[in-house]
């Protein structure tokens, strides 16, 4: 037997199993014939219709070989398989719409040896191959292996009629028997291919013998599966059927309709041991019946149980006793808190309230302060003073409306808002409810959650608060709601009105000193595994941490740089390398943390020329702002570079325009600018800037660059300024005095209307820092300025600069024109 189409001598099979002879070729897609086996054709490509049309007036055989791509129209050699079946027609018909109908009966395989045409079709050279007339007992063995699996797979599968078996079982012939059964398989066109190709028997039958376990395991599952779901189908038809038959009973004996179906008992129970207010009970009863007379397993059936666990878990009259006792509630806040009196005298004041009303008072309180001052951990220590439930929702980048006040059950996978699963989490009407990064929230095509907050919060209105889920109003009023956010500026006005707001100012170096000291080392002692008498802090090393290695208006990094020391030092202990006590000195930090990251000081060296230092206020408390002023010969313009916003370069221009008008006060030509370009520049250019409150900073630095008279190096300024010269006030002061002391500024220059400000918190700023008040932007340059050193030399500037500012002191505290308060 012939392994290949190609013709050899030295193996030359015997005569009577391979013949060769010429015979037209019709490639098949989708189907193979096997020999023994009587299968209709159609044929409706020109080719085979011609080839049919020649071999008919003749010997009526012709050979079958598939496709290796059935997507092929027409094919080449290369795309037909090399192993066929002779095959003879039995019948022919031609049909209406051109193809041809054919019966054919399959002979033998055939190897194609070669093409010897290939138009108008193919006629090919093959060789016929024949399966050995002896049974070998592998070959034995398998046909009864596969006889048994045939039997199993005509049982599962009931589109092979079962007289089939016995047609397979009475052929004697295992390679017929295993062609036999691949042509009732429903196997795909390569899988049949596979078995034609496999010319040994014992091959052929072994690979059969595989496919059909595979088959055989396939049908399986699949009954499996039909058998599963037919006994649902059943169980739900009968449980319908007896709740039908029981309810048509009960009407017959004239008795009240009660549920039949256990779950439904359950529901209706719940409802009932609930306390409900009536229109949620009515709402849920009503929803309850409508469950009653559907399916149990339509998709509406599952909306409705959904929206039933809600109605039912929700804590509609389950509140929790709170404590009123103002001294208990004093204690805990002093506890978690150093410092934030302002903080903590407005909660004692909402505590004082409640306890003679026994009321609400209707405030919800809005803190607002730089990251990492204590907002939300205020939050948590109000709920714990209170023995109330918390609960916090994150609004940080909400966009959806939804997200506040539920979809609405219409929508697949619908769910009552964020407040609701809130409260429900929290299993009471009366948590205290942090509505955290309120400033943060957003809007787009989906609403906006800043105005669905206006029910929310509003205590007129949330008594009846409605969730687009839930359709039935529930009670807010009972909750204690705070809100967080770092700026005020980004929260809508409406809601800005409902709420009180209350700054939370970042802390001084002393605040955080305190605060390491007593909050944070133990806490983080404790959550290393480290015991006070294991590890201790210098004050030096931690105000070093503070000066150095932070720089922020609250403490969340200091907490993070001793949280780095301390896990070092646990590394150390666990590798048996540390003393006995760790005792963390100023010089040990760069060991633990590496080089100093911030400059403690950051005023200049030396009086500089066009050079002036400003105070701004950002979202993470106060910084510094140097201000810089270039001169040079041009044509008049103003150049503003350093990312400055539109506020502060409006600021600049005014600060120009006010210069110009104090050029004769200034010494300067009249028409000075005609003849220099002014170049403004603001440092660290990436970071954005804007404002007005530079205005004074960048007219001092004008003044001085214009006139060449330095600016004192230890003064530091704040305050828009006006064309007429007017000092107007500014916000941020704490911040803004508080970056001043970082700086290593001793004398700060503010407007005189910021003095109501400064009288709030002067308990909380640094003694070394002299604060002056001003109404005119010419006492800022009176103040800043040093005199007498127009003109002079560098060197000459420098010998008298000492004397010069002994001068200057003296008429700035005893000048008329200004004051002084020493804070």
């Amino acid at each position: 037997m012939a392994d290949s189409g190609k013709k050899s001598n030295k193996n030359k099979p015997e005569k009577d199993s391979e013949w060769q002879e010429e015979l037209p070729l019709i490639p098949l897609r989708n189907i193979v014939v096997f020999p023994q086996m009587i299968v209709p054709l159609f044929i409706g490509r020109s080719q085979s219709v011609k080839a049919l049309e020649d071999i008919m007036a003749k010997e009526k055989m012709l050979v079958f070989a598939s496709q290796k791509r059935e997507e092929e129209e027409d094919p080449k050699p290369k795309d037909i398989s090399k192993i066929g079946t002779l095959a003879e027609i039995v019948q022919m018909m031609p049909l209406p719409d051109g193809t041809t109908k054919i019966l054919v009966e399959g002979i033998c395989r055939v190897r194609i040896d070669d093409y010897k045409q290939e138009t108008p079709y193919f006629r090919v050279e093959i060789s016929r191959i024949d399966d050995p007339e002896e049974i070998s007992l592998e070959a034995e063995a398998l046909v009864r292996s596969i006889i048994k699996q045939f039997e199993e797979y005509v049982k599962l599968n009931r589109r092979i009629p079962p007289e089939t078996l016995m047609s397979i079982i009475n052929v004697d012939n295992p390679g017929r028997l295993a062609d036999l059964v691949a042509s009732y398989l429903s196997l795909r066109v390569d899988e049949k291919q596979e078995i034609l190709e496999a010319i040994k028997v014992e091959k052929r039958l072994k690979k059969l013998s595989e496919i059909m376990e595979k088959e055989i395991g396939v049908l399986g599952v699949e009954k499996e599966l039909q058998g599963r779901v037919r006994k649902q189908i059943e169980k739900v038809q009968k449980e319908y059927y007896l709740k039908e038959k029981l309810r048509a009973i009960q009407d017959e004996l004239g008795e009240e309709d009660e549920f039949g179906n256990p779950e439904l008992t359950e529901y209706n129970k719940k409802i009932r041991e609930a306390k409900l207010p009536a229109e949620v009970k009515e709402k849920a009863a009503k929803e309850l019946d409508r469950l009653n007379h559907m399916p149990a397993m339509g998709s509406e059936a599952s909306v409705i149980r959904t929206y039933l666990d809600w109605l039912i878990e929700l804590p509609w009259k389950k509140k929790t006793k709170s404590k009123l006792d103002i001294s208990e509630v004093e204690k805990i806040l002093n506890e978690d808190h150093f410092g934030l009196d302002k903080v903590k005298e407005r909660i004692l004041e909402y505590f004082a309230v409640l306890k003679l009303t026994g009321k609400m008072g209707g405030t919800i309180l809005c803190l607002v302060g730089p990251p990492g001052v204590g907002k939300t951990s205020v939050a948590r220590s109000i709920a714990r003073s209170m023995g109330r439930k918390f609960t916090r929702v994150a609004l940080g980048g909400v966009r959806d409306e939804a997200e506040i006040r539920g979809h609405r059950r219409t929508y697949v996978g619908s769910l009552p808002g964020r407040i609701m699963q809130s409260i429900n989490k929290a299993a009471t009407n009366n948590p205290v409810f942090l509505l955290d990064e309120v400033d943060k929230m957003g809007s787009d095509f989906r609403g906006d959650p800043s105005a669905a907050l206006l029910e929310v919060l509003d205590p007129e209105m949330n008594k009846e608060f409605s969730d687009h889920y839930l359709e039935v109003p529930f009670d807010l009023s009972d909750v204690f709601f705070i809100t967080t956010a770092n700026t005020r500026e980004p929260i809508p006005k409406p809601l800005q009105d409902r709420m009180e707001i209350i700054r939370m100012s970042g802390y001084s170096e002393e605040e955080k000193l305190g605060i390491a000291k007593g909050y944070l080392v133990p806490r983080e002692l404790e959550k290393h595994g480290l015991k006070e008498n294991q590890v201790e802090f210098e004050e030096s090393a931690l105000i070093s941490m503070l000066q150095e290695y932070t720089k922020e208006a609250g403490v969340r990094n200091l907490e993070r740089e001793i949280a780095k020391v301390l896990r070092k030092i646990a590394t150390k202990i666990v590798k048996e390398e540390a003393a006995k006590k760790t005792i963390v000195s100023k010089d040990d930090l760069p060991d633990y943390l590496g080089a100093p990251k911030f400059r403690v000081g950051l005023a200049e060296e030396k009086d500089q020329v066009g050079a002036a230092m400003g105070l701004a206020w950002t979202e993470v408390g106060g910084d510094t702002i140097p201000i810089e002023v270039t001169i040079m010969p041009g044509r008049g313009n103003l150049t503003l570079t350093g990312q400055m916003g539109d506020v502060m370069q409006e600021s600049a221009k005014a600060a120009m325009s006010f210069v110009r008008s104090r050029a004769k006060t200034l010494g300067l030509e009249e028409n000075f600018y005609r003849k220099k370009d002014d170049h403004i520049h603001v440092p660290e250019g990436a970071v954005p800037k804007d404002g007005p409150s530079a205005g004074i900073t960048i007219a001092t630095a004008l003044a001085s660059a214009l006139t060449k008279i330095p600016v004192r190096r230890d003064v530091a300024m704040t305050g828009e300024i006006t064309l007429r010269g007017k000092v107007l006030p500014i916000g941020g002061l704490k911040e803004k005095l508080l970056a001043a002391r970082r700086a290593g500024i001793k004398h700060v220059i503010i407007p005189k209307e910021n003095k109501k400000d400064l009288d709030e918190i002067k308990k909380d700023i640094p003694t070394d820092v002299d604060v002056t008040f001003v109404k005119e932007a010419d006492e800022v340059l009176k103040l800043a300025l040093i005199r007498g050193t127009k003109g002079m030399s560098r060197d000459e500037k420098q010998d008298k600069d000492q004397g010069n500012k002994m001068k200057f002191f003296r008429r700035f505290y005893d000048g008329p024109d200004s004051q002084s308060l020493s804070a």
